[in-house]
């Protein structure tokens, strides 16, 4: 094993701390992909909305984690790739305009325009998180992908930049700095299990990808292979667990055992004579419910989730342009009924989406929508990595191949893109 190659993902939930240890495989720099090594969980309990509500417990479930991970993979890591969501994050779109300085279009050029489009003034409350190219305006011809070698006078850029909170994003820095580790970049969530789960067509095609956590649930739409939109909805997993706590009259982790046990997110799945046994408690002794009852609490939570998600969707102008349909990734996403239920409201296809991409070594154990944004973090890893900008001694990793830095080049633009 190459200690050079190794990459570790960390997805900090508002339930579950996920740790992903990796070494980096494939045909370097071009196609990375990653061998997972161990992988590492532990309860979240200092995160709250997706923001960090005490630095303590944070940096505890970081800790338990990542140690968990580096026991099954056999090595240590002093660095990682982390996950932010939730509601602070806010993208929007830029423009940058600049002459043609030759007679066509160089490498300078898209440099420079990409530049101008960054260079929007933002909040001092707010960092900068991603600077994504959509696309580029030759003159007057729009909606091209990469003008460089074209010949024209004025080249314009359109670039996606998605900002989040300083105040959020420091302190998550600040957890993992206090375990021991090294944040080496932050990666939008969704971004990240985008990059694990959605296939090239469907981000070509239109897709939604839904990221079900238990604190928010998070939503980004790409259409024509680009990141069209970002959204977060305030309800998740957590919301459903509290409906079945006030509706049944059971503990919080009694609820969260039913839900996982028997819970159903589409009513009509549920056979109405089926009957389940809710934990006794000293005032009411044993009690028995329809399990209908129960995926009755979920459905109409879950209903009420896609209801929001369906509104944004339709407020940033996609609800028509979805020709991959929706794909489901997050620890809710596991419940059955969740594809059924989500076909009905948004009236498309719907998929479960899990990690399979790129992937080998300990695939099993990764195998659920959960460990979406691990994976994708890991990969994205990867993918810089094979760049040479993130070695944990800073070179560039030694590939025996003619022509790297041309393909490095290549990749480097492929990791603009391929968000």
């Amino acid at each position: 094993m190459n200690v050079e190659r190794l990459v570790a993902g960390l997805d900090i939930g508002s339930a579950k701390t996920t740790a992903i240890i990796a070494e980096v495989v494939g045909d370097l720099p071009r196609h990375p992909g990653i061998k997972i090594l161990g992988v590492g969980q532990s309860r979240t309990t200092g995160l709250r909305r997706g923001v960090v509500a005490d630095i303590e417990e944070t940096t505890q479930s970081i800790r338990k984690a990542v140690n968990d991970a580096e026991q099954m993979a056999g090595v240590k890591v002093d660095a990682c790739y982390l996950g932010i969501a939730g509601e602070h994050v806010k993208a929007m779109i830029s423009k940058g305009i600049v002459a043609v300085s030759g007679d066509e279009i160089s490498k300078g050029d898209i440099e420079r325009a990409n530049a101008v489009a960054r260079a929007q003034a933002i909040p001092p409350e707010r960092e900068l998180l991603h600077a994504i190219p959509q696309e580029y305006t030759v003159d007057k011809n729009e909606g091209i992908r990469d003008p460089l070698g074209m010949v024209g006078t004025r080249l314009e850029t359109e670039m996606y930049l998605v900002t989040i909170g300083s105040s959020p994003a420091l302190n998550l820095r600040k957890a993992v700095e206090r375990a021991g580790y090294k944040p080496l970049q932050l990666v939008l969530e969704p971004l990240a299990s985008a990059l694990a789960v959605l296939t090239e067509d469907e981000k070509e095609l239109g897709v939604a990808l839904i990221e079900m956590g238990a604190g928010t649930t998070d939503i980004a739409v790409f259409h024509e292979a680009k990141i069209r939109h970002l959204g977060t909805v305030p309800f998740g997993g957590n919301n459903v667990t509290n409906d079945i706590v006030h509706g049944l009259g059971v503990t919080q982790a009694d609820a969260e055992r039913l839900k996982e046990r028997y819970g159903c997110a589409y009513e009509p799945m549920v056979d109405p004579s089926e009957v389940i046994t809710l934990p006794s408690t000293v005032a009411q002794g044993d009690r028995q419910i329809p399990r209908e009852l129960l995926a009755h609490i979920i459905h109409q939570r879950t209903d009420e989730i896609y209801d929001l998600v369906m509104r944004d969707i339709e407020a940033a102008g996609f609800a028509g342009k979805l020709a991959a349909g929706v794909v489901l990734t997050g620890g809710a996403a596991a419940l059955p009924g969740v594809t059924e239920l989500a076909a009905d409201v948004f009236g498309t296809g719907v998929r479960v989406g899990v990690p399979a991409e790129n992937l080998s070594g300990l695939v099993d154990s990764v195998e659920a929508p959960r460990f979406a944004t691990a994976v994708g973090l890991a990969l994205y890893a990867a993918s810089r990595l094979a760049l040479g900008s993130d070695t944990p001694s800073g070179r560039r990793l030694q590939l025996n191949a003619p022509n790297v830095d041309k393909l490095a080049q290549k990749v480097k633009t492929w990791l603009q893109d391929f968000f």
